[in-house]
């Protein structure tokens, strides 16, 4: 994070607290980046409370600058405010939705999260990320080129965060069972599929020097094991990637990286590859 120079930040005034301008302050405090805070409400002025908010950082020693905007709906309000002002990153609170609603309404913050250019980071507790895990999701069996490029961005940006924070980088990866597996109940017999995802772990784990001890391979669903891996650790942050197809489907976010955001009890910080950014960029430019 230390490479991104100004940070959007979504100030809701119906929330009690803001999580997500606590986190963005602690993160600047350490990166010396921008705060540009936003409110996107069409029905109130909220001036006065921007006021408040930019004078009392200011004082602090931030460097802060507030806006509010209102184009169509939340999201599009915060994409375009990040196109403008050229933010690398998106800072938001993260309210779970009850089922009801996201049966019959999409969530804002997927929204955010399949069309937003910049990364996304969804803030969930108040806990300090100094001398604390993080956590990159990967998975490690899929070896298509367009992964593995994810797979190094998740890495490096884990790697940063925990060098800023005094942290420990840890990462985990979920795969499914075998279809066909064949097992002896006093001599288990591993599958060509289970050997096949071993090694694969096995080379990731050389490529981006990671420890038997921070190496965190089960098998299961995706987002139950890195739920599961992240109340062990105590993780305060899990990073996690999305790679689009091609066409339409390439402003989709995986069903994981949308299930974990109400899952997890820790911030979640979405990740994209920079051909799908690229597209984003032009979709938002054309909007």
């Amino acid at each position: 994070m230390q490479t991104i120079r100004s940070y959007l930040v979504v100030i809701e005034p119906q929330l009690m607290e803001s999580l997500a301008l606590k986190r963005a302050k602690e993160i600047a405090s350490i990166t010396q980046a921008h705060l540009h805070l936003l409110i996107s409400d069409k029905e109130h002025d909220h001036t006065a409370l921007l006021d408040v908010l930019t004078g009392t950082l200011k004082n602090e020693g931030y460097s802060v600058t507030s806006r509010q905007a209102w184009h169509e709906n939340l999201h599009t309000t915060i994409i375009k405010e990040q196109q403008i002002k050229g933010c690398g990153l998106v800072i938001k609170q993260h309210v779970d939705d009850s089922t009801l609603r996201k049966i019959l309404l999409t969530p804002e913050d997927w929204k955010l999260l399949r069309d937003c250019p910049a990364p996304v980071l969804l803030v969930r507790t108040s806990q300090t990320w100094k001398n604390s895990v993080a956590l990159a999701a990967i998975d490690v069996g899929n070896g298509e080129e367009a992964h593995m490029a994810l797979h190094k961005k998740i890495i490096d940006r884990g790697l940063r965060i925990t060098s800023l924070t005094h942290g420990e980088l840890h990462v985990v990866s979920a795969h499914p069972a075998p279809t066909l597996a064949v097992m002896d109940a006093t001599y288990p017999i591993e599958t060509e599929y289970e050997a096949s995802y071993i090694a694969a772990s096995k080379e990731f784990q050389s490529r981006f020097d990671i420890s038997d001890e921070r190496m965190h391979v089960k098998e299961g669903p995706a987002d139950i094991i890195i739920q599961h891996v992240a109340k062990k650790l105590g993780a305060t942050v899990t990073i996690i990637g999305t790679v689009a197809r091609t066409g339409l489907s390439a402003a989709l976010i995986g069903n994981t990286a949308e299930i974990l955001i109400d899952k997890l009890e820790c911030d979640i910080l979405v990740l994209k590859p920079d051909d799908i950014v690229e597209q984003l960029e032009q979709k938002a430019a054309d909007a």
